[in-house]
């Protein structure tokens, strides 16, 4: 077997030619290979090459510093754009909203599966993933600019049931960060607090006869083969890391050895969140839970749900799962964002979603945006911003119970909390409760042909979804139902005639003590 290639980034950079599909590895600010999407955009920025990229990742990526996708956000070097997410890279999504780029968002864990049918030279993807939802052809397909007009997705029928096709992409060129790489090219993860898709897409670029580059910490002599993510058959170059700043675990933090399965740390180490609207809906949420259960928490307000479980002393008692992979521990937020400390296993983000999408969830937690008179919520696209639906469309569909949190009002929305009470001093300049989403991330009536259980919490109140419509169950102490909550709502829901307050310990300093009461329910 030959030894792989030794490249500076600058020399891999100019492996990448004009017009080639780049896909890249990495979730959120974790995994990215950041010495060569850096060493790409310095190549455009000086010499105008490589122009007319398309740019097809799975999750989001970036830190909204200029990190991740924003590399590729320079008009005439990215022409199209095929990802799961965009909120973590901020550039990108202004070139979608200026239609300077074709741009379109698809479920991320549909793309991160996609790359495995690319490599086995199926048609595309096919699924149950997004039917009714804006990757729909029939509603948007997943476009989210003027000029962007080809479609990708299609409705086909088979075997008398509706499906979507996610159609087949080639890919050019995939960059990958990983940890060593031996001098054959075989490539291990295990400094990586996820490994998300890089075997998929290293498969899917090598069978589309494209090439594979992968940046490390350094080239060793021998590594474990039980520990290898991509077979050095695989891998066309390597390339060792010089800056490490762009090599860290997570952008911006040190690594962390609790997140690869190095040691294990204590969880009460882990430090409490003070009262806030924030924790409030958090411990709401706690509330649905239940032993011994499969759970999916989401980015932003749903990450409050397994701090306060930990604070409760009830967190060992399910097992939390992020979709970039890791299965139990407790998932982390911000930049660390798909990564958990004290994980059980961490799981190909790909067979990670094949478990979400056939029902192995049996409750997730996701933040809602806006939320209408049908129980649809929108997540990917709103106040003239691409935020990008992640994995919100995958993890919707196949789970048992959808729990969505989010407060009633956004923007600069000021609360009074103790006591066992909440009292809004300053009400939210944007309505999130409207009466009808234009952009369709969840369908409510989809839900309900499924059979799901569908919750809406809130700081103020909570709500929940049935064939009538949206019906509001518990209002918090301390809040009018008339002035808080039906005022500020663009629609008017329905009132459950069994309307009862949410519970006071929620509002209130100390700990909930709700460990007895979870642990005696099924």
């Amino acid at each position: 077997m030959a030894k792989v290639k030794i490249l500076t980034a600058a020399e891999a950079a100019n492996l990448v030619e004009d017009g080639m599909t780049v896909s890249t590895n990495g979730f959120v600010a974790c995994d990215l290979p950041e010495e060569l999407t850096s060493a790409l955009e310095k190549r455009f920025l000086e010499t105008g090459s490589p122009k007319n990229l398309t740019y097809f990742y799975a999750a989001g990526q970036g830190n909204r510093d200029g990190s991740g996708a924003d590399h590729f956000a320079h008009e005439g070097m990215t022409s199209t754009v095929i990802a799961g997410h965009y909120n973590m890279a901020p550039k990108l999504g202004e070139l979608i909203m200026q239609n300077k780029i074709k741009a379109y968002n698809l479920p991320q864990g549909t793309l991160s599966q996609l790359y495995r049918d690319i490599a086995a030279k199926k048609l595309g993807t096919l699924t149950h993933v997004g039917l009714y939802t804006f990757a729909d052809p029939r509603v948007e397909g997943g476009k989210l600019n003027d000029i962007t007009t080809e479609d990708l997705v299609e409705v086909v029928n088979i075997c008398g049931e509706e499906r979507l096709l996610y159609k087949a992409i080639h890919v050019d060129v995939a960059l990958i960060r990983a940890t060593y790489a031996d001098e054959y090219g075989n490539i291990t993860m295990e400094h990586e607090c996820c490994t998300a898709e890089a075997t998929a897409i290293a498969q899917a670029a090598k069978n589309c006869g494209g090439k594979v580059i992968v940046q490390v910490e350094k080239v060793v002599t021998d590594v474990d083969p039980k520990l290898v993510k991509v077979p050095g058959i695989y891998v066309d170059a390597v390339v060792v890391t010089e800056n490490k700043e762009n090599h860290t675990q997570c952008v911006g933090c040190e690594y962390d050895g609790s997140m690869t399965g190095e040691f294990r740390v204590p969880l009460g180490s882990l430090e409490a969140p003070s009262l806030s609207p924030k924790k409030i809906i958090g411990r709401r949420a706690a509330m649905e839970l239940r032993p011994d259960t499969v759970v999916n928490l989401g980015i932003g307000i749903p990450e409050y749900i397994s701090m306060v479980a930990n604070e409760e002393g009830i967190g060992d008692h399910f097992t939390l799962t992020v979709e970039a992979g890791p299965v139990g521990g407790v998932p982390q937020g911000g930049p660390q964002f798909g990564g958990a400390v004290n994980a059980q296993a961490i799981l190909d983000q790909p067979a990670q979603f094949d478990f979400y999408d056939g029902g192995g969830l049996d409750v997730a937690f996701l933040s809602f945006a806006e939320l209408d008179a049908k129980g649809n919520v929108n997540v990917h696209k709103f106040n003239g911003k691409i935020m990008g639906t992640g994995g919100f469309v995958n993890i919707c569909s196949g789970s048992k119970k959808v729990v969505l949190c989010g407060t009633l009002r956004a923007g600069g929305l000021k609360t009074e909390v103790g006591n066992g009470q909440i009292k809004v001093v300053q009400e939210g300049r944007f309505e999130k409760m409207i009466p009808e989403c234009e952009e369709i991330t969840f369908s409510g009536e989809q839900a309900l042909k499924q059979g799901q259980k569908v919750v809406y919490i809130t700081e103020r109140a909570v709500f929940e979804l049935t064939e009538e419509g949206v019906v509001l169950t518990e209002v918090a102490p301390g809040i009018d139902v008339e002035k808080d909550i039906i005022a500020q709502m663009g629609f008017k829901p329905i009132i459950s005639k069994e309307l009862k307050p949410m519970d006071e310990r929620i509002f209130q300093d100390e700990k909930m003590n709700i460990r007895e009461e979870f642990m005696n329910q099924s």
